[in-house]
C-alpha cells in the first residue's frame, strides 16, 4: 500500500525500521503518472520489507525544497530517516528494484 506523504507524517514514516521509498510528484507531471503504476507495483512486490510513499510537490512544496527536488519525478530511497539514493525522471521497475535491493 502506498502512503500520501505531508509534512505532518513525513518524518515519521521515514524514521520507520525498513527503507522508504518516496516518490515526489505532481498531477499535472506526464512522467509521474507514467512512474505511478511502478511505484505501486513495487509497494505490491516489496510489501512487508519497505515502506512506499508519495508527495505531492503541489501540495508539500517544504519537503521537496527540502530534499532538493527540483524536478520530477523523483524517487528517493530513505534508510534510517537518512536519503540513501536517488532517481530523477522516469525509471523502469528493475532500476527502483536494484535501488531498493541494494540496501535489503
Amino acid at each position: 500500500m502506498v502512503k500520501e506523504l505531508t509534512k505532518a507524517n513525513f518524518d515519521e514514516i521515514i524514521m520507520q525500521d525498513k527503507p522508504v521509498l518516496v516518490d515526489f510528484w505532481a498531477s499535472w507531471c506526464g512522467p509521474c503518472r507514467m512512474v505511478s503504476p511502478v511505484i505501486d507495483q513495487i509497494a505490491k512486490e516489496y510489501e512487508g520489507k519497505i515502506v512506499v510513499g508519495k508527495v505531492n510537490v503541489d501540495e508539500e512544496g517544504s519537503l521537496a525544497a527540502e530534499y532538493a527536488v527540483v524536478s520530477i519525478p523523483t524517487v528517493i530511497l530513505f534508510k534510517d530517516g537518512k536519503p540513501v539514493e536517488k532517481m530523477v525522471g522516469a525509471h523502469s521497475a528493475d532500476d527502483y528494484a536494484d535501488m531498493i535491493d541494494s540496501v535489503l
